[in-house]
Order: C-alpha cells, then structure tokens, then sequence
C-alpha cells in the first residue's frame, strides 16, 4: 500500500466581528508553541505561508496560524452586509483589527505577528500601537511608508494599473514577477503569480489604499515604538522594488532596540518565491523569540 503524502496543516473557519461587521474568516495552522500570526501581502492570501507552516523547525516551537483577510482567499465578502454597493478600502484600523480580533477568538497569549508587504508595514503599525498585544512583530519588506514613490512618480504612469479595479487578474499575475528576484526558483514565481490571477476584482486596489496610503507612519512615531514591550524584526529583500533595504534601514535607525536584516537574492515575496533563502534568515530571528520565552 503507498504511502498517502500529507501536509501537516488544518484549516477551519471562525466568525470574527469587525466595525460591527460579521466576518466568517479562513484560517490555517500548524505546529505548537508560541502563536505566530502570519499576514499576508496585498491582494493575496494565507497560502504564501504553506512552505514555512510545513517547516518542522519552526514549527516545533511555533503555533504557526496563516489567515484569509475578508474577500480574499477562502474568506468571502461579509454575508448580510451590501458589500457590492461600496468601495472596498482597507484602512489602517481595520487591518489592524482582524489579527487582534483573531488573537482574542482564538485565546492567544500575546502571538508574534509576521507580515509580508503590507503585513510588513502592519508589523510596524502594530508593534506601535499595540505594543501589550504583542511579544514581538516581524516586518518583512516593510517601510515608514509607500505613499512617495506612487503619488509623485506613478500616479499617470505605468503603476497606476496595480491600483485599477478593473485590471485583468492576469495583468496583475504579470505585474507581480517583476517584484521578484532574478534569483527566485520560476516554480515557486508562477505559484504567486497564480495566487494574484485568483483574486477577486478591485480587491488588490482597496489592500493598496492601506499600503500606499492609510499606513503612514513619521519618524517621531517610529522612535517611540518600544522593543522591550515589543520586539521589532525586520526583515527585507535585496531585490524588492517596493520596499528597498535602505527605507527599512530607515525604520531601524529609528526604532530604538530594533533588528534589521537585509536578505541577498530575494525580492517582495520571500516567503513564497524561494523559502529555503528565505528561511536562511527567518530561523535566527524565531530562534531569538523562543529564547527569549523560555527565560521568563
């Protein structure tokens, strides 16, 4: 009799009420240990995370729990509420809502919250408003902010497309293999390119309203999130056109404490394009986490 392969990861989902919106929300987990709440970047979903949720050394210490935001992946828009007659934008508060509301459904013990993108801008929204919350949060390709580069350079260029509704999902699957490494397996690029041609219409231009614009953080506020209330990691591709090495070094020269790591060959998604790279730089920084939960 063969042998039946298996990922060891379960899914299910839970009702979440957000701004008085019910909200049933996929999620996704693996392993034990300290809860890691994973975000995802704009326009996609929870499945960037099956490499790393399938990653034994870090799920041996790790409650490893990837999530759908609504309207994307297997979350589907809020049932009840007329969602088709309005705009879909995420703003800063929401976002930081849904991971909040999730950590209390599911009763956890202040999670570590991981976040590509604008999960990684997030990590720093988080990491300063909700310092208590957290034992720590992880930026990946995160930034003080994304505005500049599109309101002055792109908004009657060719970027204006990422942010059109009515894009083709294929254009938008298109766009995203430039926002990778040369470096990066073409296996694991078309599978995020697939992940951004499954996305519903105008829902990638409402994540990047919270991206571009509703995270917006100074540099006063930056300095006055605190790392031993909240660990702040950083961590960002050499090959990201979003976010460079440099404007996350920005952060971390800020951020008093914080760990600032720049990852050679990788590019906006790290986590997906090429994870074995990827996990390179991840380990060390959970190792950091689980160390420092065993001392208390």
């Amino acid at each position: 009799m063969s042998t039946v392969k298996r990922d060891p990861i379960t899914g299910g989902y839970i009702y979440l009420t957000v701004e008085d919106i019910e909200y049933r929300v996929y999620y996704e987990e693996a392993g034990q240990g300290i809860p890691l709440l994973l975000g995802h970047t704009a326009g996609s979903d929870g499945r960037q995370y099956r490499h790393l949720m399938c990653d034994e050394e870090v799920t041996r210490n790790f409650r490893c729990i990837a999530y759908d935001l609504p309207y994307h992946g297997k979350s589907l828009p809020p049932y009840g509420h007329k969602w088709w007659a309005e705009e879909y934008n995420m703003t800063r508060a929401r976002m930081m809502a849904f991971p909040n509301a999730l950590s209390d459904a599911l009763t956890l013990e202040r999670p570590v919250y991981l976040g590509s993108s604008m999960g990684g801008h997030l990590a720093i929204d988080l990491a300063h408003d909700f310092p208590d919350r957290y034992r720590a949060t992880i930026a990946v390709e995160g930034a003080l902010r994304s505005a500049t580069e599109y309101v002055d350079v792109g908004m009657d260029g060719i970027r204006r497309e990422f942010d059109n509704p009515n894009v083709s999902r294929n254009s938008v699957g298109a766009a995203m293999l430039l926002n990778m490494s040369p470096y990066s397996p073409e296996e694991a690029v078309r599978e995020v390119q697939w992940e951004y041609m499954c996305g519903g219409p105008g829902i990638f231009a409402g994540d990047l309203y919270y991206y571009y614009y509703e995270h917006d953080m100074t540099p006063e506020q930056a300095a006055e999130i605190d790392t031993d209330r909240c660990m702040l990691y950083l961590l960002t591709g050499e090959y990201d056109p979003n976010t460079s090495p440099a404007e996350t070094q920005a952060v971390a020269d800020r951020v008093k404490g914080s760990e600032f790591t720049a990852m050679p060959k990788l590019g906006h998604f790290p986590a997906t394009e090429n994870y074995p790279e990827f996990r390179q730089h991840l380990l060390p920084v959970l190792n950091k986490i689980a160390a420092k939960a065993a001392d208390r």
